[in-house]
């Protein structure tokens, strides 16, 4: 008989860590696994060890609500923030409950016995055998692109260039770049990450777009938030820092739709003020498009800026044509040499982590359904995933859908009910795109991925405020049908049966 437990969280990562903290909190006598497809936890903070890496929010807001962030660098690098999610694994209890080298490929939900089915390829890859779990309720916090693979444009005779072209998303630990000219193709948070860390050893690097983004600096340290530490006790201090944070990012975002122009001035003025006179900030660092249609990128005490007014790095706007034996030849015709070239070219979508679902046996295509608040999909049961704020961070939304899926299961246990589905919205109802983004990799995936609606509960507006009322303080029961536990089944996150050691697995 297959292992059963009440809800099964998929992904040890950042949202992964934070929602299994939750759910364990709120109910202790609750059963729980945590699956994780790779050999630690970490998810993408394990996953990026490429140069400089390091959060593009504040931590503060990435950082959880329950254990705060309390570094006096609120934006942080990439292996403080691996530490973080550890050490708040580890002071949870939660890594006796993680299992490690569990990929789900698929879960199939049983109308009977009101519970999924999940098939797990459990071991290392290449030696792994398939295994099935059963959960009352299924949990991805399993992220939103491939970890197998980034996305890679197939660039005209790449195989003639001389050097070596490596992605951020697999970076080779037996790369050394000192002294090399370095090339990083894309405009994107990497790549404003990338150069700037590179160019510390390079010989020099450039920056090659083929149209620019909009990049903003940041202080490193939050002042405010250091002066609040120092008259405020702790806890209220923190509080404050975080509910500030997440104001200031939501006022600039509100005010960046309404008014695009005068926030596309005052970015344009803000790398003006950092970069030598004369430099052509209208062709490298203003964008046609209108600020967050694509993400703003943020660099910490401007230090992209820094590196190029010092001469170690440069930034060129053209496309490539084709690589050469010696670098990349553009359409200008220009010629740019390199002895290596990173192509931060983006991310690959992957609706739901890639786990095929199917209820009572009939695939479930993400792209045909709705998300119900952001975290749902119409007509699937039991299920909740994790999409976090594109224009915040990322965590902000996660721990609102960790508490949401709490109270979620608090109530189902209270008045027996063994299954939630979420309704469709009305016929004939408009739907959009989940992402209000037209940043490359979301269009290239679009149409993979769950849609939302123009009016509540299948509306996402990417507001921490107006998300705060919905699935912390707002009702659990609008918009989706219970039902009641099949006879010999249990109702959904019940918590009745005593947790089960979760067994340890070779690795």
């Amino acid at each position: 008989m297959a292992e059963h437990v009440d809800v099964l969280v998929v992904g040890a990562g950042l949202s992964g860590i934070g929602a299994a903290g939750r759910l364990r909190r709120a109910d202790p006598r609750r059963t729980l696994a945590i699956l994780e497809a790779r050999d630690a936890v970490g998810g993408t903070w394990d996953l990026f060890r490429y140069p400089g890496v390091r959060s593009d929010s504040d931590m503060h807001t990435l950082g959880y609500q329950q254990r705060p962030w309390k570094d006096p660098k609120a934006i942080a690098d990439g292996e403080s923030i691996l530490s973080y999610i550890r050490e708040t694994a580890r002071e949870d209890g939660l890594l006796d409950h993680v299992r490690f080298r569990h990929r789900v490929v698929g879960a199939d939900w049983d109308e009977a016995h009101a519970r999924w089915n999940v098939r797990v390829e459990r071991g290392a890859e290449g030696e792994a055998e398939e295994i099935t779990l059963t959960c009352s309720f299924l949990y991805l916090c399993s992220g939103y692109y491939r970890y197998d693979e980034g996305y890679s444009p197939q660039f005209k005779d790449a195989d003639r260039f001389g050097g070596r072209i490596v992605h951020p998303q697999h970076w080779p630990a037996d790369l050394d770049y000192t002294g090399k000219r370095v090339v990083v193709i894309g405009s994107g948070a990497t790549a404003v990450t990338l150069v700037p860390a590179m160019a510390a050893r390079a010989a020099h690097v450039t920056m090659l777009q083929r149209s620019p983004s909009y990049v903003m600096s940041l202080p490193s340290r939050d002042g405010i938030a250091g002066a609040l530490r120092r008259v405020l006790p702790e806890r209220t201090a923190l509080a404050a820092i975080r509910w500030k944070n997440a104001t200031l990012a939501l006022g600039f975002y509100r005010f960046s739709r309404k008014r695009p122009e005068k926030v596309k001035a005052m970015l344009r003025k803000g790398v003006v003020k950092q970069l030598p006179d004369g430099y052509d900030v209208d062709t490298h660092f203003t964008p046609r498009y209108a600020p967050w249609d694509q993400r703003v990128c943020y660099v910490p005490d401007g230090d992209l800026f820094k590196a190029i007014s010092a001469g170690e790095a440069s930034v060129v706007t053209d496309h490539v044509e084709s690589f050469t034996e010696r670098g990349l030849l553009l359409r200008s015709g220009k010629e740019v040499p390199a002895d290596v070239v990173v192509t931060a070219t983006g991310l690959n979508l992957l609706p739901l982590g890639g786990i095929r679902l199917s209820v009572a046996g009939r695939p479930v295509d993400p792209g045909a359904t709705v998300a119900y608040k952001g975290m749902m999909l119409s007509g699937v049961p039991n299920f909740a995933w994790t999409l976090g704020y594109t224009n915040s961070s990322w965590t902000l939304k996660a721990d609102l859908v960790a508490q949401y899926v709490s109270r979620l299961l608090a109530h189902m246990a209270e008045r027996g009910h063994a299954v939630v589905r979420p309704l469709a919205p009305p016929a004939g109802d408009e739907v959009l795109p989940i992402l209000d983004l037209r940043s490359g990799y979301v269009l290239r995936g679009a149409d993979t991925m769950p849609k939302r609606g123009t009016r509540a509960p299948w509306t996402l507006e990417q507001n921490y405020r107006q998300d705060v009322r919905l699935l912390w303080r707002g009702p659990v029961d609008d918009a989706v049908e219970f039902a009641p536990a099949p006879s010999g089944a249990r109702a959904a996150g019940s918590g009745d049966a005593p947790a089960r050691p979760v067994p340890e697995t070779s690795s």
